[in-house]
């Protein structure tokens, strides 16, 4: 039975989600004004590996994650770009879409765009404020009252007196508290006219927390299962959710001061870990801040890929070129096993041993380091069986769990050649039947030295029964 790290409840749990064999999942998803960089490709990874295993599972899931399209970073950019919110916006959320796809992530059953939902922002405003936990400032914002809520701080683990003490001394003057944060942001005259939308309060747009428990409650109602997101979010971004939802929808008849909810916005919240460079925390003042595409100019999508989900989700990873290498040469390996493999799709088959331990390590908090120890192993005794049928099991069996985390679903030889992407592959197939002729006139030394200009082009051959020759690249 799976049982998952619950950061509210800060211990791993036995998963019952609220309606059986049913799923809902909200994920918060980019802000959309610049190119997806690796934090985002391990936060899209992630959450697609859980979905497929819910549904791998039995699971029928609803899997929602969200695009930010509208706040201060956007209007800055589009600004300094000329460039409209909408165009701006468009052309990041298409590649977005491009990376997300080359690393093999399927598509949510729902992306709400946050500015498709302002209505249902500014109703759960409305409700906040009737519930005695909003105010309009001096300035015309609307601003969250955190100390209204009595919750605050049950997600992080911060409390009221910590998080007073953390602030700054000085404190704008709008907010009745430096805790408060913003639900609604008056109209600035120099911003662009697609950034603002009409309400009771006057012209504004949301605050960035208030989206996602919008478009959440939207989507999956009051309470839902499962609500994820990188560590980054935990606080304040998710503790701000939890008391904009709960503080509108699970309130009892008394929502003043002593503010009371019964009812969760969601049952389980799953955090994944950072993406450190060299040993350092990503950043652009660093100079160690990379794109998705930045690093599939040098590496195969499969093989990132493979380098974000053989680490557990919760744990920190260390992108470096080594680790990158260290990847590729693993992925290289379980693709070697499969290289004379059925070509037909088998189901997994859930009884052998190796399918336990799989199911075990999936079950047990999405531990895909352990599921990935259960690939090699089947790839290892698929290399040294002896017994074609046999053999070809195993190779069926790799190939189907692997599948459950997005991996080694290309052609064996398409993976190994570099899916014939390059255009060195007339030049190795030319090299390759030199080598022939050079060993069938016994001319060695020739045949060593082909050997060896492939070798310096990073190719590997290997020579197999009956003059057939294989090449991989390294």
């Amino acid at each position: 039975m799976l049982h998952i790290y619950n950061t509210l409840a800060r211990d791993k749990q036995l998963f019952q989600p609220i309606n059986p064999n049913q799923v809902r999942m909200y994920v918060c998803g980019m802000t959309v004004y610049d190119y997806c960089h690796l934090g985002h490709a391990r936060v899209m990874v992630a959450f697609d590996m859980m979905q497929r295993w819910l549904r791998a599972s039995g699971y029928a899931v609803t899997y929602v994650r969200n695009i930010t399209d509208i706040d201060d970073k956007i209007i800055k950019r589009s600004l300094e770009n000329n460039e409209s919110l909408r165009d701006l916006t468009d052309r990041f959320i298409q590649a977005m879409n491009e990376d997300a796809d080359a690393l093999g992530v399927e598509r949510p059953t729902h992306e709400p765009r946050a500015t498709e939902y302002v209505p249902q922002m500014l109703a759960m405003i409305d409700k906040l404020m009737h519930n005695g936990l909003a105010y309009q400032a001096s300035n015309g914002d609307i601003n969250y009252a955190v100390r209204q809520f009595k919750g605050y701080g049950k997600l992080s683990g911060k409390s009221l007196d910590d998080l007073q003490a953390g602030e700054r001394v000085a404190v704008e003057s709008h907010k009745r508290d430096p805790l408060d944060f913003v639900l609604w942001k008056s109209a600035k005259a120099d911003e662009p006219a697609d950034s603002k939308w009409a309400s009771k309060w006057g012209v504004g747009r949301p605050g960035w927390h208030i989206e996602c428990s919008a478009m959440s409650n939207s989507l999956l109602g009051d309470t839902f299962d499962i609500h994820g997101g990188g560590a980054d979010l935990q606080f304040p971004h998710h503790e701000n959710e939890i008391a904009q939802s709960e503080g509108a929808f699970a309130c009892t008849s008394d929502c003043g001061t002593e503010h009371q909810h019964n009812q969760n916005m969601a049952n389980y919240w799953l955090h994944n870990g950072f993406v450190r460079v060299d040993d350092e925390k990503m950043s652009k003042s660093l100079g160690n801040f990379f794109t998705i595409r930045d690093v599939l100019k040098d590496f195969d999508a499969e093989v990132v890929r493979f380098f974000i989900l053989r680490a557990h989700y919760r744990s920190e990873i260390n992108y470096a070129i080594d680790n990158l290498n260290d990847a590729k040469a693993g992925l290289t390996r379980l693709y070697t096993a499969l290289k004379d493999a059925p070509a037909q799709s088998v189901a997994p088959d859930w009884s052998s041993a190796y399918a336990q331990a799989f199911k075990a390590a999936m079950d047990d908090d999405f531990n895909t380091a352990i599921a990935v120890s259960v690939l090699f192993d089947l790839a290892s005794a698929a290399n040294s069986s002896t017994e074609p049928a046999q053999k070809a099991a195993l190779q069926q069996q790799l190939k189907a769990f692997a599948g459950v985390l997005g991996l080694l679903q290309r052609p064996a030889q398409a993976f190994l050649q570099g899916d014939a992407a390059h255009d060195d592959v007339a030049q190795i197939d030319a090299l390759i039947e030199q080598r022939k002729a050079a060993k069938a006139a016994k001319d060695f030394a020739q045949s060593d030295a082909i050997r060896a200009q492939l070798s310096a082009m990073g190719i590997v051959i290997e020579d197999k029964a009956g003059g057939v020759v294989e090449w991989r690249r390294v």
